[in-house]
């Protein structure tokens, strides 16, 4: 069962492990490799951008996850 919360957090820290937390492997794996290379390809400007759009992602997938496994949704 994923927690939205910790899946957040997770993926805010870690970009990717949000996503692998919640079983989505390969949307994971995007993460990780895409938020480090706007990191350097952008000179941090764009780094930001990636780990909060992975939080937001991680966090809604867990809650979609969630509310299919409690059938209200």
């Amino acid at each position: 069962m994923s927690r939205p919360g910790l899946a957040a957090l997770l993926s805010f820290f870690i970009p990717g492990v949000g996503q692998i937390y919640n079983g989505d492997i390969l949307r994971g794996v995007f993460w990780l490799i895409i938020t480090p290379g706007f990191w350097l390809g952008t000179g941090g400007i764009l780094g930001w951008v990636c780990h909060i759009i992975a939080a937001a992602t991680a966090y809604n997938r867990a809650e979609d996850k969630e509310r299919m496994r409690y059938g209200m949704g």
